[in-house]
C-alpha cells in the first residue's frame, strides 16, 4: 500500500479513490464512508478497517444528484451525493451516516436508497452534553463497535481500541505542532497547506496519518517565515476546496488559524475521564463537538474561536459558508457579533461549493476587507 507524502496532500492528490486507497483495497482491505468529526474514528480502524470521510474535491456536477435533492440543499452535500450516484465511491464498502444536518442526512438517505451497499449505519449523535445525553451516545457507540466487528469479522477488544485511540491522539498532537508553526509571527506554514493536508489525511489511517504530518512539520521547522500582509483566521462548515485558500493568501495574507470542520474541528479531542475506552470515546467526542448543530454549547464554541484568534493575533477573520446551510448561516450572526465586540473584524461570505465564478468576487471582497484591517496594497 503506498503511503501519500505530504506533496501529494498538498495539492496533487485530486483523486477520489487515490494510490492510498486502491493500495488498501488491492490488499483486501475495506472502507468506511463517513462524514461529520462526531464520527468515532478509532472505532473504525480498531476493527481493522479504512475510515474515509467523504469529500467532493471541487466536484461542480449534481446531475444526478439534483434529482434527489432540492437545489435549496447545500451544494457541497449535493456534489458527494453525486460522486456517490455517478459510481465514484463504489469503492466503499459502507457508510455511517449521522445526523448532523438535515442537507446531510439527505445526502446519506438518499445515496442509500440509490446504491447498494454492504452496510449503513446511522450513527445518532446528541445535540447536548449531559449525563444522559452521554450514556446515550456511549449506548450508540456499542452499536456500532458491534457492526463493525460483525463487517470485520474481527473483534474489537478494549486492547484495540486503546490502541487506536492513542494513534489518532498523535495525529491531533502532531495537527497541534502543525499550528505552532501556522501561528508564528512569521509563520512558516499556509493555512491552505494545513487544509490540503486534512483533506489528504482524512483518508489514512492515524499512523499514516501521523508520519505524513511529522514529514511535513521536519521540513517546515527549517524552512524560512513569511511576513504576512494580514493575518486571518477562517470560521465555517466543511470545506475541503484548498484553491479558495490558496487564492486568498496569493492576495498577500496568511491563514494563520481556523475553526474549520476540515481543519481545526477535527483535532479538538483531548482524552477526558476514565473508565472503560469507550465511555471515555464517548466523552471525549461528545464534550468537543465545536459545531452549530450543538444547540446549547455555542458559549463554548465561541471560547474557542476567541482562544484560537488571540493565540494567533490574527488581524481579522472570515467566515466562509455555503449557500443554503442554515447551521452556519445563523451562526455566522452569533460569531461576528461576538468577534467584533472583542475588536477583532469579520468579514461573512456566502458561495456556492465549487464555483469557479465566484472566487473572483470573494478574492474583492476579501481585499476590500484587507485594506480595511490595514492589510491591503
Amino acid at each position: 500500500m503506498k503511503t501519500m507524502d505530504a506533496a501529494t496532500a498538498l495539492g496533487r492528490e485530486t483523486e477520489i479513490y487515490n494510490d492510498y486507497v486502491k493500495g488498501w483495497k488491492e490488499k483486501g482491505g475495506k472502507v468506511v464512508g463517513y462524514s461529520c468529526v462526531a464520527t468515532p474514528v478509532e472505532i473504525i480502524e480498531a476493527a481493522g478497517l479504512l475510515p474515509y470521510r467523504i469529500k467532493a474535491l471541487g466536484n461542480p456536477d449534481t446531475e444526478l444528484a439534483d434529482g434527489e435533492m432540492s437545489l435549496f440543499n447545500c451544494s457541497f452535500c449535493r456534489a458527494c451525493l453525486q460522486l456517490g450516484l455517478d459510481g465514484t465511491y463504489d469503492f466503499l464498502d459502507g457508510l455511517i451516516e449521522t445526523n448532523g444536518c438535515d442537507h446531510l442526512r439527505a445526502m446519506f438517505e438518499n445515496w442509500q436508497h440509490r446504491k447498494s451497499l454492504d452496510f449503513f449505519f446511522y450513527l445518532k449523535v446528541p445535540h447536548f452534553f449531559r449525563d444522559d445525553s452521554l450514556a446515550y451516545f456511549e449506548e450508540q457507540l456499542g452499536q456500532m463497535k458491534d457492526l463493525m466487528e460483525e463487517k470485520s469479522a474481527a473483534r474489537v477488544s478494549d486492547e484495540a481500541l486503546e490502541e487506536a485511540m492513542l494513534g489518532w491522539e498523535v495525529v491531533r498532537e502532531k495537527w497541534r505542532e502543525l499550528s505552532e508553526l501556522r501561528e508564528m509571527d512569521e509563520p512558516k506554514v499556509r493555512g491552505s497547506e494545513a487544509i490540503a493536508l486534512e483533506v489528504g489525511g482524512s483518508s489514512m489511517r492515524s499512523a499514516d496519518f501521523a508520519h505524513m504530518l511529522s514529514r511535513f512539520i521536519e521540513e517546515k521547522k527549517g524552512a524560512a517565515g513569511t511576513r504576512p500582509a494580514a493575518r486571518l483566521m477562517f470560521c465555517g462548515p466543511a470545506t475541503d476546496e484548498v484553491e479558495w485558500f490558496e487564492e486568498i493568501e496569493r492576495l498577500g495574507a496568511v491563514v494563520v488559524a481556523d475553526a474549520l470542520c476540515f481543519g481545526a474541528r477535527a483535532f479538538t479531542h483531548p482524552p477526558r475521564g476514565e473508565g472503560p475506552p469507550l465511555h471515555r470515546l464517548a466523552e471525549t467526542y461528545l464534550s468537543s463537538i465545536y459545531c452549530p448543530r450543538m444547540y446549547k454549547e455555542y458559549a463554548r464554541r465561541r471560547e474557542l474561536i476567541m482562544e484560537t484568534a488571540r493565540r494567533a493575533k490574527v488581524d481579522g477573520a472570515i467566515y466562509l459558508y455555503n449557500k443554503f446551510c442554515d447551521l452556519h448561516g445563523v451562526d455566522s450572526v452569533l460569531v461576528r457579533r461576538d468577534l467584533e465586540k472583542a475588536g477583532i473584524p469579520v468579514l461573512v461570505l456566502e458561495k456556492e461549493y465549487s464555483a469557479r465564478a465566484d472566487i473572483g468576487r470573494v478574492k474583492t471582497r476579501v481585499q476590500a476587507f484587507m485594506e480595511r484591517i490595514g492589510g491591503g496594497a
